[in-house]
């Protein structure tokens, strides 16, 4: 008997209990959307994580003061005012692993234009800051190193200040006040969006740093900055890197051995990979817990096709007495049991999708369905119809003709 043959008799078998056929494949069907649903969601998630990454810039390092003891209780990281500028120029000059380093100073401020007004963080940076963290001008220039020199007053706006700010208007060219300082619009930031950490990164404005430190932050040491961001010339000197600095840190700062340093280094990369392989294990655990209700529906299949088998012994022994081989029989049940499965699984992917779609609109979450999880998931179903319809097809196969026949 050809393959042929064998599905038409399989489709036939099917068809005759329409009902049934559907209940049993329901569990695979639940399953697979299940599978396709949570693996959609997992993968929006590494997308939204990757994007944050990719906002932040890559190979970075992050050097903050270090915390100091008042009273007896310690603050925290960033607490002192240990970094200065000088330090910045020496990074720069002396570690051979670090492609910039950019110093910056923070504070809040009640920006006003004409009659309009925003609160924001004002950064005071220089313009390596930009290259560090890949981030683009769409409308007039970027911070340049004589604005710096100079401490110009003139500022870069992020997408969400301007839009406050200025709505449709052109900013460019235009006074805003920060801390009654006049400052001039000189560009507007690329949009860049969220954080890892949920901030709004163009909620903010950046102006040179000596402008800042001598107009906007109020402190006794005028050279001092906030934090320093380094980028490292590629991955595999982001390690290298961070040790250089560190090694040169304590040497201008006098740290020896045994004693705490007062500034702390942090490697964003390894923040974010952190994150990003949490967001894998839970797409892992969810694509995990959903897997459960496909071998639930094996079990549900292998049982229906149980109570097949022995509902059609006579038939199977009829088959056998006008010339099936006990290969045929097998390959019938199991063609039953497998198609059951991929049509459940078919129809399971449509549900999945469409279901990741609902999620996606109602809570507003990116959801990514990718052809290898489909592909995946139409296997697996497959598989399921070939373990568990490998039993009854192997006991209807090693029925004894005789006794088949016999059967009422």
């Amino acid at each position: 008997m050809d393959m042929l043959q064998t599905l038409k008799i399989a489709l036939r078998a099917l068809r005759t209990n329409k009902m049934r056929s559907f209940l049993t494949m329901l569990g695979i069907i639940i399953g697979i959307a299940a599978v396709i649903a949570m693996m959609a969601v997992g993968a929006g998630a590494s997308h939204v994580i990757a994007q944050q990454i990719a906002s932040i810039g890559s190979n970075i390092i992050l050097v903050i003061p270090g915390s100091t003891t008042s009273g007896g209780i310690r603050v925290g990281s960033g607490s002192t005012q240990t970094l200065t500028s000088d330090d910045v120029k020496a990074i720069m000059s002396e570690c051979p692993s670090v492609e910039f380093a950019a110093p910056s100073v923070r504070t809040t401020s009640q920006v006003i234009y004409g009659n309009m007004n925003w609160s924001t963080v004002v950064l005071g940076t220089t313009p390596e800051l930009f290259d560090i963290r890949e981030w683009g001008v769409v409308n007039g220039r970027s911070i340049g190193q004589q604005d710096v020199d100079s401490a110009a007053k003139v500022c870069l706006l992020g997408q969400t200040v301007a839009e406050n700010l200025f709505g449709e208007e052109d900013p460019v060219g235009k006074i805003v006040r920060i801390k009654k300082v006049p400052f001039t619009v000189i560009g507007v930031l690329e949009r860049k969006g969220q954080s890892p950490q949920g901030q709004d990164q163009d909620d903010s404005i950046f102006v040179p740093l000596k402008t800042a430190q001598r107009n906007l932050v109020r402190s006794q040491f005028t050279n001092t900055v906030g934090a320093v961001l380094v980028k490292a010339k590629s991955e595999e000197l982001l390690d290298k890197a961070e040790q250089e600095v560190q090694s040169l840190l304590n040497q201008r700062h006098r740290i020896t051995n045994g004693k705490e340093p007062d500034y702390t280094i942090r490697n964003l990369s390894e923040i974010l990979a952190v994150a990003e392989q949490s967001s894998r294990a839970m797409s892992l655990l969810l694509g995990s817990v959903a897997s459960i209700s496909l071998i639930v529906g094996g079990i549900g299949i292998m049982n229906i096709m149980l109570v097949s088998v022995t509902e059609r012994t006579r038939e199977i022994g009829i088959r056998m007495a006008i010339g099936a081989r006990r290969n045929d029989i097998l390959m019938q049940f199991m063609t039953e049991a497998v198609l059951l499965t991929m049509i459940g699984g078919i129809i399971g992917i449509g549900l999945g999708a469409g279901g990741a779609m609902v999620v996606s609109k109602m809570l507003e979450w990116p959801t990514l369905i990718s052809v290898q999880s489909v592909t995946i998931a139409f296997l697996f179903s497959a598989a399921v119809g070939i373990f568990f319809g490998f039993y009854p097809a192997r006991k209807a196969a090693r029925l004894n003709p005789i006794d088949a026949l016999r059967y009422e």
